[in-house]
């Protein structure tokens, strides 16, 4: 992903948490560190296949905890 990406990422992310963009690490959890819901997270996902224009696959075999992993796996549809 480009910088540029991943900084969108970011700020949808914030969106969801009460944690700013800038602050975001890769390192974070979503439920632990940016107090996501499954909710939270669904939408989410929804709301960056419309932003990268993009249809995630078998998003429910997937497993993502962290911001990093989630990077890793977006960065794989661009």
């Amino acid at each position: 992903m480009t910088d540029d990406q991943v900084r969108l990422f970011k700020d949808i992310l914030a969106r969801y948490s009460s944690v700013d963009a800038e602050d975001i690490s890769d390192e974070m959890r979503f439920r632990e560190d940016l107090q996501m819901s499954s909710l939270d997270f669904m939408t989410l996902l929804g709301d960056l296949e419309d932003e990268f224009d993009i249809e995630f696959e078998d998003i429910e075999d997937v497993k993502l905890y962290t911001v990093g992993e989630a990077t890793e796996y977006l960065g794989g549809y661009l």
